[in-house]
């Protein structure tokens, strides 16, 4: 399902006529097809010239009858016999006008964001920029996150299976609790820093899963409900992106800060065989969203400070990381530039994302067609960014990196006040 109506331009059709060399490098970064810049500035050529046709034989219309008022009674036939005749070809200019925007819409959906500073290549490619803490290391042999909860009285996955189907579960007792006091920290944290925290709709209309960006090619990641003709939002970024649709916002005291904690929805298409155990790769989990917006040139700056809460917030919960920039194939179709956060889990040897914190420049302000004004007053589109500070995948690392021999684990300081305990004891 598309969005009713034309969205606003997807990339700004004016820098793409003036830097076609940079969006083609940004396709071949992204390992994507070059070929469609060509397609699209032709196709935009195209557009208009057909607006210059139509709007020339629409004025030559409006001409033509002011002739006709002022003309004689025995002039008119004839002249309104050339109205008619002139009155078709603005139909038929009207109707190439329309086919011609149509084919820069199509191509224009199919061009993902313009790359800013990533790597090139795919999901593989990335670039390590930082290691904090070093991998867990134990002196005896380490219980996964599941057995773990399992065995704590945290988790229970048989339960969520017979209830929900393959990927669902259910966080009982001090796992609830865990979840909970860490989703509560994340939001304590977020208005610290001057966020505004949102309880969003989960549902969201087809034209802001597209202006987001979701309906492209992870489209069969989306849960559709097609009886409402809404969708399940994988992610609360869409509905703050959502938020100011159609609007022009005041950012003249700087940028504006939301974060979102919602429920989250994800089919995993594609994903079959992967993760299965346990709650990693799962259906439903709950997230902690941050969502900026601000001008172009403040985005790079919001970025950093988007990475730095999500380095704040996974100091809290003690658990070792590693930063990487995302390489353009992996990036995603809104992202210009994404940085993960992915922490160490002992059982599996290898570190896993936890955060993603992305830099979508004015690609969703655009498609949203979220403006401020300038120092000018003149309508400027927004840039637009994201980033997790907490969710359910955590509960993963927490568990894993702070497991003791007995089978407890020990409670991250910074949570333990919503857990009223230190450690987390087998249950009989």
């Amino acid at each position: 399902m598309v969005s009713r109506g034309r969205l606003q331009d997807v990339i700004d059709l004016k820098f793409l006529r003036e830097n076609p060399d940079i969006v083609r490098a940004s396709q071949e970064t992204r390992g994507e097809d070059p070929q469609l810049v060509d397609q699209l500035i032709s196709a935009d050529e195209s557009r208009r010239e057909a607006i210059k046709a139509a709007d020339d034989l629409r004025a030559e219309h409006k001409a033509f009858g002011k002739k006709i008022g002022q003309a004689a009674p025995e002039e008119r036939p004839a002249l309104l016999e050339g109205s008619n005749e002139l009155k078709a070809k603005v139909k038929a200019a009207e109707e190439t006008q329309a086919a011609a925007e149509q084919a820069v819409q199509e191509l224009q959906l199919k061009l993902n964001n313009v790359v800013e500073g990533a790597p090139a290549g795919g999901e593989d490619d990335f670039v390590v920029l930082e290691h904090v803490g070093e991998p867990t290391k134990f002196d005896f042999e380490p219980k996964d996150h599941l057995e773990l909860g399992e065995s704590l009285g945290l988790i229970d996955m048989k339960r969520g299976t017979k209830v929900g189907g393959a990927r669902f579960y259910y966080l009982t007792g001090d796992g609830a609790f865990l979840q909970l006091g860490m989703m509560v920290l994340a939001a304590q944290k977020a208005r610290a820093a001057g966020f505004q925290l949102m309880i969003p709709p989960v549902l969201v209309r087809p034209e802001i899963m597209q202006g987001t960006g979701f309906l492209g090619e992870h489209a069969d990641e989306v849960y559709y409900l097609e009886r409402d003709e809404l969708y399940l939002v994988g992610t609360s970024e869409v509905a703050l992106a959502g938020y100011h649709k159609d609007e022009i916002i005041d950012l003249s005291d700087g940028p504006m800060k939301y974060t979102g904690w919602s429920s989250c929805f994800r089919r995993e298409a594609g994903s079959y065989g992967k993760d299965t155990r346990g709650i990693l790769r799962v259906h439903q989990f709950d997230k902690l969203e941050m969502f900026v917006y601000c001008k172009p040139e403040e985005a790079a700056a919001q970025h950093q400070a988007l990475l730095n809460m999500e380095r704040e917030m996974l100091a809290a919960v003690e658990v070792p990381y590693r930063i990487i920039d995302v390489a353009g194939g992996d990036l995603g179709s809104s992202a210009a530039r994404k940085f993960d956060t992915e922490a160490w889990v002992p059982t599996q040897g290898t570190y896993r994302e936890l955060t993603s914190t992305s830099n979508c420049t004015t690609f969703q302000g655009r498609r949203l067609n979220t403006r401020y004004r300038d120092e000018n007053g003149k309508p400027q589109t927004a840039a637009t960014l994201n980033g997790t500070l907490a969710t359910t995948r955590w509960l993963v690392a927490i568990l894993e990196n702070n497991q003791q021999a007995d089978g407890s684990v020990i409670v991250p300081e910074a949570l333990r006040p919503f857990l009223g305990k230190d450690v987390l004891e087998p249950v009989k």
